[in-house]
C-alpha cells in the first residue's frame, strides 16, 4: 500500500514539475520517497512526546504548516483572492467586489522571490517588514498558458512599483510622478521661473527633465521622516492592480476625444463606462435616488464639494431628466496635461486626447527618435534590463552602441479603468510587460457595501458568483 501511495503522489508531483519546468522540484523527490518507504527522517516526532498538551499543540502546528504551505503553492500557480480596493473600474467592478483570480488563464508565473510568507503580498502584517527573501531570486519564466485578449480584465502588478516610498502615506503615491514633481517645484523655487517645453528643442527638454527628476529625488531620499526609507521591490512583489486591457502588443492606440481608437478602429466602450461630468444642482439629492443610481458616499461628497461626479451614460441621462434637482449636465472637457505618459517627455496629450503610440510587441523593432524615446525609455531601460543614455550630439546609446532602433524582449499591454477620469492607469504609468500579468478575475464570490448597513444592501446579493467576463 505504501508504494501505490508513493507512486501516485510521485506521479502527480512529476506532472507538476513537468507542467512548470522546473527540475530545482527533483530536490524533493528523494524526501517524499523517505515518507512513504524508507522513514528515515522523524517527520511525525511529535507524537511520541509523553505530554498531550505538547503532542496537541505540535499536532496544531503541523496542520497551520501544512495548510500554508497549501495555500502557498495554490496562490502561486492555480487562484488568488483578489478585492477591489479603489472605484477605477467602476460601474463595472466595483470597491468591495472580491474576485477569484485565475492563475492558469495567461499561465502562471514561477515566483522570482520564491521564499515569503504565504497571503501576504510584500508587507507582515502588524509588525512591517519584508514578508519575503530577496534571495534566491530567479529569472522571469511562465508556464505555457492563454493569451490577454483585447477588454479582458486583468490583475497585474504596478509597473511603476519597482520603486516606493516606505512611509504608509505615501506608498499609494508614484514614486516617479512624485519626483517629477517634487522636483520642478524645487527648480522653480531656485531659478524663479519655468521654461515653456514647447519651445525647448527635444535635447533641451530631455536635460530639464533630468533636472526635475535628480531635484526631486534627492528631496525624497533627504527627507526620510516624511516619506519614509527609498525601497525597491522586485515584480512579483509590487502591488497588485485590476484594470481593462485596451490594448495589445503590436497595435497603435490612440485616444481621441476620450474614445480609444486601435489601428484607426474606435474600440466599443464597455457598458458601464463612466466620466467626469459637471453637474449644477437645484437642491441635494433625494436618497432613494442616490441609490437607484448606486452613487457612492465618495462620489457624492466629491458633487457637493466640487459639482463633479463620474457617471455612465444611463445615469447621466436618468439625472438629466430630474429636473426638479438637476439644473444642468456637461461633460468635464479636462485639458491638463501635467503627470500624463511619459513623465520625462513633452507630448501636450491629456487624458482624454492622447497618441498616438505603438503598444511593443515581442521581437518587432521601433524607430527610436528624442521625440518618441521617452515613451519607451521604461521599457527599454528598467522592464528589460539594458543601460541607455543619449549624447550630447541627440545620438541614442543602448548597451554602450549607438543605435535608432531596438527590438524588444517582451510583449507589452496598454490597460485602463472604466472610471475612466477616476483611474491611474497606463495614460499615468505607461505599458504594463508580460512580466507583470498576474491573472484573469473568473467571478465575483462576495460584494460588500461599505456605505450601507448590514442589514439595509452591505451585502450585494445581486453581484454574488457573477462571472467577470459577463461584465461588459
Amino acid at each position: 500500500m505504501a508504494w501505490i501511495k508513493m507512486s501516485v503522489v510521485m506521479a502527480l508531483y512529476l506532472a507538476f514539475l513537468v507542467w512548470i519546468e522546473s527540475w530545482w522540484g527533483l530536490l524533493v523527490v528523494p524526501f517524499l520517497y523517505d515518507v512513504y518507504i524508507t522513514k528515515k527522517i522523524p517527520w511525525t516526532w511529535w507524537k511520541d512526546l509523553e505530554n498531550p498538551v505538547s503532542r496537541n499543540i505540535m499536532s496544531w502546528i503541523d496542520a497551520i504548516v501544512f495548510a500554508l504551505v497549501a495555500v502557498y503553492f495554490v496562490n502561486i500557480y492555480f487562484f488568488q483572492n483578489y478585492t477591489i480596493p479603489s472605484s477605477s473600474l467602476e460601474k463595472s467592478l466595483l470597491v468591495g467586489d472580491y474576485l477569484f483570480v485565475s492563475k492558469m488563464s495567461y499561465g502562471p508565473r514561477v515566483p522570482q522571490t520564491p521564499l515569503s510568507m504565504p497571503l501576504t503580498q510584500h508587507t507582515m502584517p502588524v509588525i512591517g517588514g519584508k514578508s519575503y527573501l530577496d534571495w534566491p531570486s530567479w529569472e522571469y519564466k511562465r508556464v505555457k498558458g492563454g493569451k490577454v485578449k483585447l477588454n479582458d480584465i486583468v490583475v497585474f502588478n504596478y509597473p511603476s512599483g519597482d520603486t516606493v516610498t516606505l512611509n504608509p502615506a505615501y506608498q499609494a503615491a508614484d514614486y516617479y510622478t512624485m519626483c517629477y514633481g517634487y522636483g520642478e517645484q524645487i527648480y522653480a523655487q531656485l531659478t524663479s521661473t519655468l521654461p515653456s517645453m514647447s519651445a525647448l528643442t527635444p535635447l533641451q527638454q530631455r536635460a530639464l527633465y533630468e533636472q526635475y527628476y535628480s531635484l526631486g529625488r534627492s528631496y525624497l531620499a533627504n527627507n526620510p521622516q516624511e516619506f519614509g526609507e527609498i525601497g525597491a521591490r522586485p515584480v512579483d512583489r509590487r502591488e497588485n492592480y485590476v484594470k481593462r486591457c485596451v490594448g495589445l502588443p503590436g497595435q497603435t492606440l490612440q485616444i481621441k476625444d476620450h474614445i480609444i481608437y486601435l489601428d484607426g478602429v474606435a474600440n466599443p466602450e464597455p457598458e458601464n463606462v463612466q466620466y467626469n461630468y459637471r453637474v449644477k444642482l437645484k437642491s441635494d439629492l433625494p436618497q432613494a435616488l442616490v441609490r437607484e443610481l448606486g452613487i457612492s458616499n465618495e462620489d457624492l461628497v466629491m458633487l457637493y464639494q466640487t459639482g463633479y461626479i463620474p457617471l455612465t451614460h444611463a445615469a447621466k441621462e436618468r439625472l438629466m431628466a430630474c429636473t426638479d434637482y438637476v439644473e444642468s449636465i456637461q461633460y468635464d472637457r479636462d485639458r491638463t496635461t501635467s503627470g500624463i505618459y511619459p513623465l520625462n517627455g513633452y507630448t501636450g496629450w491629456t487624458r482624454d486626447n492622447y497618441g498616438p503610440v505603438w503598444i511593443p510587441a515581442k521581437g518587432e523593432s521601433v524607430k527610436l527618435t528624442l521625440q518618441n524615446l521617452p515613451v519607451y525609455e521604461r521599457a527599454i531601460r528598467v522592464y528589460e534590463g539594458n543601460s541607455l543614455s543619449v549624447n550630447a550630439d541627440g545620438t541614442i546609446c543602448i548597451n554602450g552602441e549607438v543605435t535608432d532602433t531596438y527590438t524588444f524582449k517582451m510583449d507589452y499591454y496598454w490597460m485602463q479603468g472604466d472610471n475612466r477620469h477616476n483611474s491611474a492607469d497606463s495614460r499615468y504609468w505607461g505599458f504594463v510587460p508580460e512580466d507583470h500579468i498576474v491573472g484573469k478575475p473568473i467571478i465575483v464570490w462576495l460584494s460588500i457595501d461599505k456605505d450601507r448597513p448590514w442589514f439595509d444592501g452591505h451585502i450585494r446579493w445581486n453581484r454574488l458568483f457573477r462571472l467577470v467576463d459577463n461584465i461588459k
